[in-house]
C-alpha cells in the first residue's frame, strides 16, 4: 500500500485519463442481484472522514464499527499506518482486525462476491487505484451499497460520507487495485460465497495468533460446508487440542484417521495427546505409524521422530486407554 488520496478531483482526473466507458450491467447483471431493482445500502455503517494519507485506519474503523466494535482511526493509525510508505499495508489491516477477534476474509476478486457480502449485511473494505496502473493513486474505501437500476456503487470514501460512483468506474479502479476486498467475520460465520482456499487461509491466520477457541469455531463452520474435508478436520482437532479441549481433539483426530489412516500429522498429534493422558504404549504405536507415513526429510517426519524418541519402547498404558476419557493431564 501507499498514500491515500483526498476529495473528488482524482475521480474526475481518472475519467479524463482513463476514459469513461458506457455503463455495463455490472450490478444488475450480477448473479446475487438478479431480479433486484431496489437499492441495497448499509446505511448504519459509521463514517470517519479521512485525515490526510490515513484512509487505511479510517476504512478499517468503518468496517470494525459496522461489526459492532468501537474503533478510533487515530488509535488504529498507530498500528497500521507506516509513515515511510505514507499509507497502510493490507497485511497490517488484516492483522489489526484479527487482533480484535475477527476472522478477516479476503473475498474472491469478483464483483458478485462483493455484492453478495453487502446482501449478507457486511460492508466491504476495498483497495482502489484512482489513477493509472503506471501512475497509481492508492486509496482504501468501504463499499456500503449498490443501486442495480442506476448501475452505481455506494461508498464511504475519504471525506465523502456517501459517494455514489458509476459501477464501471468503480470496477476499473478496483481492478487496478488488484480487486482486493476484505470483510470481517465473527468466528463461526461464513462468507456469503465461501471460497475454500481463501477461508482456510483466513482461519489458519487466526490459529497462528493463538486464538484457538475462535479457530475451532471457524473450522467447525467449515465442516458444515465441506463435510469430512481433511484440512478442516485436522484444523478443528488441532485447535481443540491446543485449547486444552482434549475429548473434542481426540474425537476429531480419530474421525480423520478413520478416513485417512496414513495422515501423518494427525497420527503424530494424537500420539502426543495420548502420551499426555498417560497412554504411552498407545501413543508409541501411533508415533511409529506417523514416522512410517511421513514424507522423508519433511517437518512432519522430524516432529514424528521427536515424538517417538520421547516414548520408551517398554512404555505402558495407565488404565484402559483404548476407551480412555480425554481428561486433563
Amino acid at each position: 500500500m501507499m498514500p491515500c488520496v483526498r476529495g473528488l478531483g482524482l475521480l474526475f482526473l481518472m475519467c479524463v485519463l482513463g476514459g469513461c466507458a458506457a455503463q455495463r450491467a455490472i450490478v444488475s447483471g450480477a448473479p446475487s442481484l438478479q431480479g433486484r431493482d431496489a437499492v441495497v445500502e448499509l446505511g448504519e455503517t459509521p463514517f470517519f472522514p479521512q485525515e490526510a494519507l490515513q484512509c487505511g485506519p479510517a476504512a478499517l474503523a468503518t468496517v470494525l464499527g459496522a461489526a459492532g466494535v468501537d474503533a478510533d482511526p487515530d488509535v488504529l493509525a498507530r498500528e497500521v499506518y507506516t509513515p515511510g510508505l505514507g499509507g497502510s499495508l493490507q497485511l497490517e489491516l488484516v492483522a489489526a482486525a484479527r487482533a480484535r477477534g475477527f476472522v478477516p476474509y479476503v473475498i474472491a476478486p469478483e464483483a458478485d462476491a462483493l455484492f453478495a457480502e453487502l446482501l449478507a449485511g457486511r460492508p466491504v473494505l476495498v483497495l482502489q487505484n484512482l489513477r493509472l496502473r503506471t501512475w497509481p493513486a492508492w486509496h482504501y474505501a468501504v463499499v456500503i451499497g449498490v443501486d442495480p437500476s442506476a448501475e452505481r456503487v455506494i461508498l464511504r470514501s475519504g471525506t465523502e460520507r456517501r459517494l455514489e460512483m458509476p459501477a464501471a468506474r468503480f470496477l476499473r479502479s478496483w481492478d487496478r487495485g488488484g480487486r482486493w476486498g476484505l470483510v470481517l467475520l465473527e468466528p463461526g460465520q461464513l462468507p456469503a460465497l465461501p471460497d475454500q482456499a481463501r477461508y482456510f487461509d483466513a482461519v489458519a491466520g487466526v490459529e497462528e495468533t493463538g486464538r484457538y477457541e475462535a479457530a475451532a469455531r471457524a473450522w467447525e463452520a467449515a465442516l458444515a460446508v465441506w463435510p469430512g474435508d481433511p484440512i478442516a478436520r485436522f484444523g478443528y482437532a488441532t485447535a481443540r487440542h491446543l485449547d486444552g479441549q482434549f475429548a473434542a481433539a481426540r474425537a476429531g483426530y480419530e474421525a480423520l484417521l478413520a478416513e485417512q489412516p496414513g495422515h501423518a500429522a494427525a497420527l503424530n498429534n494424537l500420539a502426543n495427546l495420548l502420551a499426555k493422558l498417560g497412554c504411552a504404549a498407545s501413543a508409541r504405536v501411533l508415533a511409529e505409524r506417523a514416522v512410517a507415513a511421513a514424507p522423508a526429510g519433511g517437518a512432519i517426519a522430524a516432529a514424528a521422530a521427536e515424538t517417538l524418541a520421547r516414548l520408551p519402547a517398554d512404555a505402558t498404558d495407565a488404565g484402559d486407554c483404548a476407551a480412555a476419557d480425554a481428561r486433563d493431564p
